[in-house]
């Protein structure tokens, strides 16, 4: 929490957010100002994005830092910070990425 919070007071950060003892799942969390997007790594080969909650029309694209470089999502996949935040939380305290809503694998 305190990694987001030093990264929200900079206006932008990608996270990492795994369980404890697994490898896998494990969650990102990328954003940029107040547009974010979640990425989910089930194993070493699939990763799927979260859909978005409708912040950005789905035809707009939003910039977001993915480790060290700005990657280019479509409003379908972006999600206010704190609904993403709200994610990260359920799947730290329920160890499911199930219920969180509907992700597209990639």
């Amino acid at each position: 929490m305190d990694d987001f919070s030093e990264l929200r007071s900079r206006g932008q950060g990608h996270l990492e957010v795994d369980l404890p003892g697994g490898t896998y799942p494990y969650l990102t969390l990328s954003f940029r100002a107040e547009h974010a997007v979640v990425h989910l790594f089930t194993d070493e080969e699939t990763v799927s994005l979260l859909v978005g909650d409708g912040t950005v029309a789905w035809d707009e694209t939003v910039e977001v830092p993915v480790m060290e470089e700005l990657a280019i999502f479509t409003g379908y996949f972006v999600m206010g910070v704190d609904r993403a935040w709200d994610v990260v939380h359920s799947f730290l305290r329920t160890g499911s990425f199930t219920g969180l809503g509907e992700w597209v694998e990639l």
